[in-house]
């Protein structure tokens, strides 16, 4: 079940993001060869029109095979003789999709069922937060001076901080407090003090919802790339990196924790893949966005079968780090978890 529920939830993010490039694509005019979900082998065919349309046995990837992409070509409907500006619409869009399915899971979160207060509603027994005396009913207004609107400020202000020790600002019958704490880390890398907050009934509102959504997506996306700077800079060690192991064994604590974790979950995935497909690096979105740039400025001073070779390369870069993450990933959730002696 663990790895049925990561597989599909892998399955339609990469889906929604290469749908993008598809549509894209197509609106364009680009001839596309083919559109696949998985990598490795495929196991089913069908060819409607020009594109062929696959599933393969690797859930690991998937593609849009546009002509012209990775090398020279002749047609006239290829993705290299199409402006500049309609290339990098073109490649945008995947990432454009990956935002877009997150503002919508936000948003309906938001519509549908309860919503979250800043309310705390339970203290987890031998936590941080019991130990500091943070009570049920308390309601937080600050975490370490900055003013707390929604529940998702408490987590992006928790999570985001390099202290040992916060302080949070509540407010108790009335009175408002400032209660220093402790926290502590979790297995896939995010810092908690051990509350959870009070829901209560959600005004069925669209705009309302379609609002609150977006602005909880444009904060995780802001504190995703503060984080990833941190990454390249060393703040973070590569070793907190989270690959498909990772994933899977975070899919399966959050399912547990219900739907609507979960589902938040996914936006999290969705919007972390938006950000590292516009990463400049070979192979990657963002890499060729970099290489649109540069061929712009330079003219043909780099051929498309050049470019081709570089993101071949930039591939073989990838998967290695992949590997290096993955092998991260079963020391940390499988090794791990073993006892000898």
């Amino acid at each position: 079940m663990l790895i049925i529920q990561t597989i599909i939830i892998l399955c339609i993010l990469i889906f929604v993001h290469e749908l993008g490039h598809f549509v894209a694509a197509k609106m364009s005019g680009v001839r596309v060869n083919e559109f696949a979900l998985g990598m490795g082998p495929a196991f089913f065919k069908k060819t409607r029109g020009e594109t062929q349309y696959s599933m393969r046995i690797l859930p690991i990837g998937g593609f849009c095979a546009m002509e012209g992409e990775d090398g020279d070509s002749d047609d006239s409907r290829s993705f290299e003789k199409k402006p500049a500006r309609i290339r990098a619409i073109i490649l945008v869009a995947g990432s454009f999709m990956n935002v877009a399915l997150a503002v919508l899971i936000l948003s309906g979160m938001f519509f549908v069922g309860t919503a979250v207060t800043t309310e705390i509603r339970e203290v987890g027994a031998g936590s941080p937060a019991q130990a500091a005396g943070i009570l049920p009913g308390d309601k937080i207004v600050s975490v370490d001076g900055v003013a707390i609107e929604e529940w998702m400020d408490v987590v992006i202000q928790i999570s985001g901080t390099e202290k040992d020790r916060i302080s949070i600002g509540v407010v108790r019958g009335g009175r408002e407090l400032t209660i220093e704490t402790g926290l502590t880390t979790t297995e896939d890398g995010r810092k908690i003090i051990g509350i959870s907050p009070e829901t209560v009934r959600s005004l069925a509102n669209p705009l309302t919802a379609l609002i609150m959504g977006t602005k909880a997506s444009y904060e995780m996306l802001t504190n995703m790339v503060e984080i990833l700077g941190m990454l390249f800079t060393g703040g973070v060690p590569a070793s907190d990196l989270v690959g498909p192991v990772g994933i899977a064994y975070i899919v399966e604590d959050t399912a547990r924790m219900g739907m609507r974790p979960l589902l938040f979950l996914v936006a999290l995935i969705s919007l972390n893949l938006a950000i590292v497909n516009l990463l400049p690096f070979p192979a990657l979105d963002g890499g060729r966005l970099l290489f649109l740039v540069i061929r712009k400025i330079t003219g043909r001073a780099i051929s498309d079968s050049m470019e081709g070779k570089i993101h071949l390369i930039g591939m073989v870069l990838l998967l290695a780090l992949m590997i290096y993450v993955t092998w991260n990933d079963i020391e940390r959730f499988i090794i791990g978890t073993f006892t000898f002696g």
